[in-house]
């Protein structure tokens, strides 16, 4: 059962307890409207998940909260007083935290600088890094982040600058704290870290707004759930009044059945020689003897806790780094001295860090769909062809649903999850042979995971050999045909999909395994 009134009473709250209202706020960008109309009420002491496909506003929404953006119309009201940020700063001295999507940090600053940017101690206008390291690893110690304050951010992996963006947004006090998918880059145990903060912000009288496409999360954290689509309001319910099933339908639009498509052609048989192998792989520092078979039409995910070296298998076979080892593809060796290599020999790799390493935000939506296959795309003598580029970044925009308001928008402005899209449009363009995906839909919505699922299977229908790291169990075992299980940067186990359970997974990649 959902409700339409905007300000449902939940659990016998009274106005008293609401912390933040939000009144049919719009925003538009130039032609472009992002928000038709918002409503929100959140209420001390409880977690309210907003819940949305990509480009439904959400982010929108969040970053005129946190007085990124001004609202072209509506009202905020916080705590009984109208609220109208001037900018960020104004925000979290009104007692409004965000945790954003995309990482908010600096890569050559340590850990602790990063935490306490814009309010370091200081005397004089001269940092005390003393007492800086010493009050970033007393927030660390109570968050309980296995994170290292004194170290470079860049030296981090993604989950690490994630619980770092996390001990940011919570470094000053804050009424109302944001975290917009906090948990994308996270492990499970990671997560495990941050649901205990939150239970504990919550014990304190917090209120928190908390966005998330990860359904089960969802359901076991929020105490109050508002679902939007198409930049307007939709309905807020309370967790115990509805399923998964039910706020799918209301996000999307219509019922969606078994999000792992069926594969859409048989395994390849048992005696099928690997498209793609590697003997005894090993990059010092970062992994050790790894071996792995991948056959063509089949999918394989890797999993493993953060740091189990998962992310640098999948960089070392697209010529990230310069292993040890053997790296085999159609029978032959094969060495990979840069991703170019790679490239020309059909591998392609959808990178989990799409900010850095898998886009050009300045550049247009079709420039980052075409960029790899430009020469595919050439006419004779290597002349471009306008109408071929243009016409190839469409069909991909269609392909994947990506929302924008056209092919020439700039990639930077898009949804977190559209830009994860155009990752994975710009490599199906050149039809791999090989594809490595590295989380492939980290902050993508409910519907359009489905239709990454589904391309997923068509190109292993097609023959392609998929080599798949996920942090989410879930999406391992519903798309996998093998499990590669790693645990400190070493293969634990190579186990069948069929049957595979959650624990015996866990187990192995926690090192429990007798």
């Amino acid at each position: 059962m959902t409700v339409n009134n905007p300000n449902p009473d939940t659990n016998g709250s009274s106005a008293t307890d609401t912390v933040l209202e939000i009144r049919d706020i719009a925003k538009s960008f130039g032609p472009i409207v992002a928000l038709k109309r918002m409503n929100l009420t959140v209420r001390r002491g409880r977690v309210h998940t907003l819940l949305g496909e990509n480009g439904a506003g959400k982010s929108t929404l969040m970053k005129i909260l946190a007085g990124v953006f001004k609202p072209t119309s509506g009202s905020i009201v916080l705590n009984g007083k109208p609220y109208v940020p001037q900018n960020p700063r104004d925000a979290r001295a009104h007692g409004i935290s965000i945790v954003f999507q995309e990482l908010s940090l600096c890569r050559n600053l340590s850990v602790a600088e990063n935490i306490f940017a814009s309010h370091e101690p200081s005397h004089f206008g001269f940092i005390r890094e003393r007492e800086l390291n010493a009050a970033a690893q007393q927030l660390i110690r109570e968050l309980g982040l296995p994170v290292d304050v004194r170290a470079k951010l860049g030296d981090l992996s993604i989950a690490q600058r994630q619980l770092v963006e996390i001990a940011k947004g919570l470094s000053l006090p804050a009424d109302v704290i944001i975290l917009d998918e906090p948990t994308s880059s996270l492990s499970d145990s990671e997560a495990e870290i941050l649901f205990t903060i939150i239970d504990r912000l919550k014990a304190r009288g917090k209120a928190v707004i908390y966005i998330s496409h990860r359904m089960e999360e969802i359901m076991r954290l929020s105490d109050d759930i508002t679902v939007v689509r198409d930049g307007e309001y939709v309905t807020t319910t309370e967790k115990g009044r509805t399923s998964i099933d039910r706020l799918i339908a209301l996000m999307v639009g219509r019922e969606m059945n078994n999000i792992y498509p069926p594969r859409q052609a048989p395994r390849p048989p048992a005696e099928t020689p690997p498209m793609l192998a590697t003997r005894n792989l090993t990059v010092p520092g970062k992994f050790r003897d790894v071996s792995i078979d991948v056959k063509p039409g089949e999918v394989v995910g890797l999993f493993g806790l953060v740091g189990s070296g998962r992310s640098d298998v999948m960089k070392a076979l697209f010529g990230m780094y310069q292993p040890q080892g053997e790296i085999i593809l159609d029978g032959k060796p094969l060495t990979l001295a840069s991703p170019s290599q790679a490239i020309r020999n059909g591998i392609a790799f959808v990178t989990e860090n799409r900010k850095e390493e898998g886009l050009v935000l300045p550049h247009s939506v079709e420039r980052n769909i075409n960029m790899v296959a430009l020469g595919q795309l050439a006419g004779p003598l290597g002349l471009m062809r306008a109408s071929a580029e243009r016409e190839a970044a469409k069909s991909e925009v269609r392909r994947l649903s990506i929302k924008t308001a056209s092919i020439d928008t700039i990639a930077g402005s898009l949804s977190g999850g559209n830009q994860q899209k155009i990752v994975l449009a710009k490599w199906l363009l050149i039809k791999p042979r090989v594809l490595i995906l590295d989380e492939p839909t980290r902050g993508v919505d409910v519907g359009a995971k489905f239709e990454i699922y589904r391309i997923i299977r068509e190109l292993a229908a097609n023959g392609a050999a998929i080599l798949m790291v996920s942090s989410e169990l879930p999406e391992v075992l519903g798309l996998s045909d093998r499990v590669v299980v790693m645990h400190n940067k070493q293969l634990a186990a190579v186990l069948e999909a069929d049957g595979l359970t959650p624990e015996t997974v866990m187990n192995y990649a926690a090192g429990m395994h007798a």
